[in-house]
């Protein structure tokens, strides 16, 4: 809801095998009846596929058949949404909740996937280094075959960040498992 208007909208996802950062083999189709403005729409979706789409991965492999596209035909009506007004922020809000929303439901429909596993990283200096050591975790065949098993293997978690590129503090470092501490200020 924007400025007292209601708007949709929604979307629906494609991709269950050669899922892996940066999109790989998916295809996801948005679409909203809110009156956006175009070059704002193009920012927002960026944004939104850059932290949901573009982080999960399933097998490790990639192709070059991806896409992800958004429609807005403003049939509903209202001031139309653009950077700087008020309904801004509430349209890319929403917009990142619906493509991380599809995201997570590839992930989970992966071929042969049985768990979904969630990496978050708090505290990195940069996003860029904690998108690096989230992907890492994510793509660590390591790290998928522990969550696999149920075994809370810390050590292939704490490598795959290791070797992730993003910068460190080891004695900073606390490792939560399903809201389990596994480790604290670097230690076990």
């Amino acid at each position: 809801q924007v400025g007292g208007e209601d708007y949709v909208l929604g979307g629906i996802a494609k991709g269950s095998g050669m899922v892996h950062p940066n999109m790989a083999t998916m295809l996801a189709f948005l679409a909203t009846d809110a009156p956006v403005e175009q070059n704002f729409l193009h920012a927002a979706l960026t944004k939104a596929v850059d932290s949901s789409f573009n982080m999960i991965t399933v097998d490790g492999d990639t192709s070059t058949n991806d896409t992800v596209i958004i429609l807005a035909n403003g049939v509903a009506g209202g001031d139309t949404i653009g950077a700087g007004n008020p309904g801004a922020e509430i349209f890319i809000n929403a917009l990142g909740e619906v493509c991380t929303d599809l995201a997570k439901r590839i992930a989970m429909d992966g071929e042969g996937a049985t768990k979904l596993i969630e990496v978050a990283v708090r505290g990195a200096l940069t996003e860029n280094d904690a998108r690096a050591a989230a992907k890492s975790v994510a793509s660590s065949t390591l790290v998928k075959s522990a969550v696999h098993g149920g075994d809370p293997n810390w050590g292939r978690i704490i490598a795959a960040l290791g070797y992730s590129g993003a910068e460190l503090d080891e004695s900073k470092i606390a490792l939560y498992i399903n809201d389990v501490c596994i480790m604290e200020g670097g230690r076990p």
